[in-house]
């Protein structure tokens, strides 16, 4: 088993920043797939950003060129640093980790982009 705990989240105004971070810990593989999911009310989960265990990564449009995804694989933590925020990336956002046939979830934390 695999648990996900993330922080970072909060209220923060329109062209600001955060940081989330996710520390997994259990029963982790050497090669894994890490990531950063967003749900926005009345909408599905929409993938943001993975990040795989040798630092491959990728980018929906929508934060491209803002966010950016990092890991340190030593801590099994996972990050996802967000700049230039829009009321439009206000969601609750979630970690994945996915190994082997496996994906795990974190909890979720709530990000507002409000004035």
């Amino acid at each position: 088993q695999v648990q996900l705990v993330e922080s970072g989240g909060g209220l923060v105004q329109p062209g600001g920043s955060l940081r989330l971070s996710c520390a997994a810990s259990g029963n982790i593989f050497t090669f894994n797939t890490m990531g950063w999911y967003r749900q926005a009310p009345g909408n599905q989960r929409e993938l943001v950003a993975p990040i795989t265990s040798n630092g491959s990564t990728n980018y929906a449009n929508s934060v491209k060129g803002r966010f950016t995804i990092s890991r340190d694989n030593g801590k099994n933590t996972v990050y996802l640093q967000m700049n230039s925020l829009k009321p439009e990336d206000t969601a609750v956002y979630y970690c994945s980790l996915s190994q082997g046939p496996n994906t795990y979830w974190g909890q979720g934390t709530q990000v507002t982009v409000s004035s």
